[in-house]
């Protein structure tokens, strides 16, 4: 007989980290009976449900569960998750993301799961609150931490930020598995995905693109790309375009900044805007075939998606240094590192960037692309996630 395992994620929205537990709980299914709890997605984003096409996976959605801190609806959510835990009664419950790790190992805790563990896709002790709800925050996940049979870094770096920095558990209760990804779809069929993309967004074949991706939300910080952008377009009018690809909350501000700095915009294929905001992409792998470079300006990351993706596409890469950046990248020449922030720094990048695509610099991307699928390859981690659940449940029964 199968043993159980249920994941429980926040919500199922195409980017960050969706892909990550469906691919994972997609390919469990050989060994394990897995079920899946999420809430809803929220009025800005897109649905990702497509993701579990040829799985047996059904979603449970819990309705009450959401991103902001509602002590009502959050109540609710934990007597909703409580009530399935117990009626499943699975050996393993594996949370995901700030509100599902909290609700959902409470509840497995109180409901005495065998095997209760967390994985930090990132993490929310810097750069998202006030010192108050920081510490707060901490406090819960340190006591969390405690009560759980293991918690999961998806970086070493993360893994010694945690521990040492934010000493949120013992290192031997922390456990480093690296995302994994399906990226053969990233380099294969590049000219076909190119053209496409390019037509349906009205580019011209010498416009140079770069495209920043992920959700448009303050940690982001699309406003010191926007920025650096604004000064690369002064030494190269004419030249170069910005496509902004996600959504959320801080679109409009975006926006509004493009009205600031004189950029003209669109939400629409155009051949005249300068930066064109396109919402979420499913077929993400066309868009990096459609660019030629990609940004990241965060001001706090788990592992970044996108600089993986990105890689694995063979593009050049312009991006702060935060959080699990430098454990996701090969520094070369390929990938430009500068401090979180710094407007002239992160401009010069840019810059730099810009001028070795337009001036045709020979600077080979396999060696990028070889280093994202041998750290990151999609049946490494499942793997190691199914070895993790084992030793857990071995030492239970011992």
């Amino acid at each position: 007989m199968k043993r159980k395992v249920i994941h429980i994620l926040n919500r199922l929205n195409i980017g960050g980290i969706v892909p990550q537990v469906i691919n994972t709980v997609k390919h469990l299914q050989d060994d394990f009976e897995v079920q899946l709890l999420t809430g809803r997605i929220e009025a800005s984003e897109a649905g990702a449900d497509y993701l579990l096409n040829g799985s047996n996976i059904k979603p449970v959605f819990i309705p009450d569960m959401q991103r902001g801190i509602d002590l009502k609806k959050d109540y609710k959510a934990y007597h909703q998750i409580k009530k399935i835990i117990d009626e499943v009664k699975p050996d393993v419950v594996h949370t995901h993301a700030a509100k599902p790790g909290a609700l959902g190992r409470l509840a497995a805790i109180h409901a005495k799961v065998p095997a209760v563990l967390h994985t930090f896709h990132g993490h929310v002790f810097h750069s998202y609150f006030g010192k108050a709800k920081t510490r707060f925050f901490l406090e819960t996940e340190r006591w969390l931490a405690k009560k759980s049979s293991a918690v999961i870094a998806i970086s070493q770096l993360q893994k010694r930020e945690m521990v040492e920095d934010f000493n949120l558990c013992p290192a031997e209760k922390m456990k480093v598995i690296n995302y994994g990804y399906e990226l053969e779809r990233f380099y294969t069929n590049i000219e076909l995905k190119r053209k496409n993309f390019r037509q349906q967004w009205k580019l011209n074949e010498d416009d140079l693109v770069i495209g920043i991706i992920g959700r448009v939300v303050p940690i982001k910080n699309h406003a010191l790309f926007l920025k650096a952008f604004h000064q690369v377009l002064q030494h190269y009018p004419n030249k170069v375009k910005a496509f902004v690809i996600g959504d959320g909350e801080e679109k409009e501000h975006m926006q509004q900044l493009c009205d600031a700095l004189n950029l003209s915009f669109t939400n629409q294929p155009s051949e005249q805007a300068i930066v064109t905001f396109t919402s979420w992409i499913k077929d993400i792998e066309t868009a990096y075939a459609g660019i030629d470079m990609l940004a990241l300006s965060s001001l706090n990351e788990g592992t970044p998606i996108s600089l993986i993706e990105a890689q694995a596409a063979g593009l050049p890469i312009v991006t702060t240094d935060v959080g699990g950046v430098r454990d996701t990248i090969l520094m070369n020449d390929r990938v430009l590192v500068v401090p979180s922030n710094e407007i002239d720094l992160y401009s010069h990048a840019l810059l730099q960037q810009v001028k070795n695509s337009l001036s045709n610099t020979d600077r080979d991307a396999d060696e990028n692309r070889q280093f994202v699928q041998a750290k990151f390859g999609l049946q490494q981690m499942v793997g190691n996630i199914k070895e993790l659940y084992m030793e857990l449940l071995s030492n239970v029964n011992s």
